[in-house]
């Protein structure tokens, strides 16, 4: 039998003390926070719905059965699911005999995709007490559980990796500014290294976890380039848009930029450069929106605007209009192949929403300052087909530059769609590590 050096000792000791302080705390500010969730649902339809959707999740885990083979993906919100998909897809397409599981933090996930039809079962994660933890996994008892980009649940990963099973994170990204990093939140690092195996986007991701000794990684891209290859092939045609863009008739066309995902702040930079320039069009996707914030943006645009819910009652009423704004969900990553230029809003708040949508279709793509948490974001104005702006300034001067010189036009909107080809295959290669496919 071999004795364990002094310094093994004190290492499982500091283990096991760290644990014994950290688990109760964590685990008290997760109850706190389900408590504010519910007293927030009395008055906030948001948190309402988490809510209600907590106190639903276990009729929805009847469709499990004991005997059942469970894989479980876990997306934070709508994002994280599109980032997911691809391989949910590859997951049913390979055995169809499994049993998928997916679960959201979010009710702007859960909301949207709580009926996607290639999964078995959709509900909400259960608040990360230790309590809560132990009957999820028990009556899920999955076979294996995937994580997509940000997930970090400290009671969730404890006890999966307790019970030996294979947990893992993928298309994670990974900056120095996180608090993994941090010298006063090591313990933070420390959770990293129950997952199985964690899935990087880029080497730079996989040289900070290994900084902290976390090595159970492994570089294989990010599955939205994937996804928005798919996306491509599977566009839905948009009647309303082919009349606005002018691609429905034989004659010249004007050109049109696409702002998707738009917020108020996005407005304040580009709005103005419209309205001076009424020979370019402009389709607007607000990421959010209800009939006030409607009403506002419609106002805004001097030289005419149309929703697309009355575009599609009365045609004529786009005529002469500059601006067509899509007061509906689902049809932005289709929508984006009918432009020439492409504007991804959030820039100027917490952060870009996704520009890999807009440059599959080989079209530039601008956004705001605050995108240096996406890689594709901070790669693709390396290659110059991403272009960040700073301001009304900055983009006056793209704007001026990309609607009237096409030839640079086009070949930014090459290279974008060049960059996205490169980027393929994420998909492929993580589900060949999940399940040893050579």
């Amino acid at each position: 039998m071999r004795i364990p050096k002094f310094g093994e000792i004190k290492g499982f000791c500091a283990e096991a003390s760290r644990q014994a302080f950290e688990m109760p705390v964590y685990s008290a500010g997760i109850s706190l926070y389900r408590f504010g969730v519910r007293v927030a649902g009395l008055g906030n339809h948001k948190a309402n719905l988490l809510d209600r959707g907590q106190r639903d999740i276990n009729e929805h885990l009847k469709v499990l059965k004991p005997n059942d083979r469970v894989i479980w993906v876990h997306c934070a919100s709508l994002g994280e699911f599109e980032q997911g998909r691809p391989l949910i897809e590859r997951l049913r397409k390979e055995d169809p005999e499994v049993k998928i599981l997916v679960t959201f933090f979010s009710p702007s996930g859960y909301e949207v995709r709580k009926d996607y039809p290639l999964v078995d079962c959709v509900c909400y994660l259960p608040f990360d007490t230790p309590l809560r933890v132990h009957r999820f996994l028990d009556r899920v008892h999955p076979e294996k559980a995937i994580f997509v980009k940000y997930e970090i649940w400290r009671n969730y990963l404890h006890e999966l990796y307790r019970r030996q099973i294979p947990t893992y994170l993928i298309s994670a990204a990974f900056r120095p500014d996180q608090k993994f990093f941090k010298r006063s939140f090591a313990w933070y690092g420390l959770w990293l290294k129950w997952f199985t195996r964690i899935f990087v986007q880029d080497e730079e991701s996989r040289k900070l976890l290994a900084a902290i000794n976390v090595t159970n990684v492994e570089v294989t891209g990010d599955t939205r380039f994937d996804r928005v290859a798919r996306i491509r092939e599977t566009a839905k045609a948009i009647p309303e848009l082919e009349t606005f863009s002018g691609r429905a008739s034989d004659a010249e066309r004007p050109l049109l930029m696409m702002a998707g995902s738009s917020w108020p702040k996005d407005e304040d930079v580009y709005i103005p450069w419209f309205n001076s320039h009424p020979e370019v069009k402009i389709v607007v996707a607000p990421h959010e929106f209800d009939q006030a914030r409607l009403k506002k943006l419609v106002e805004r645009f001097d030289n005419g605007a149309v929703l697309l819910s009355e575009a599609r009652r009365n045609p004529d009423s786009m005529q002469g209009k500059q601006a067509l704004i899509i007061d509906c969900f689902g049809l932005l990553s289709s929508a984006y192949a009918y432009c020439d230029v492409a504007y991804v809003g959030g820039g100027f708040g917490v952060g870009i929403h996704n520009i890999n949508e807009p440059a599959v279709y080989g079209v530039p793509v601008i956004y705001g300052p605050c995108h240096n948490r996406f890689v594709e974001a901070i790669e693709m104005a390396k290659v110059g087909c991403g272009l960040p702006i700073t301001g009304r300034d900055d983009f006056d001067t793209m704007a001026d530059r990309l609607f009237t010189d096409s030839d640079h036009r086009k070949k930014l909107g090459r290279w974008a769609e060049e960059y996205i080809q490169s980027k393929l295959g994420a998909t492929d290669r993580i589900y060949s590590a999940l399940f040893d496919k050579k």
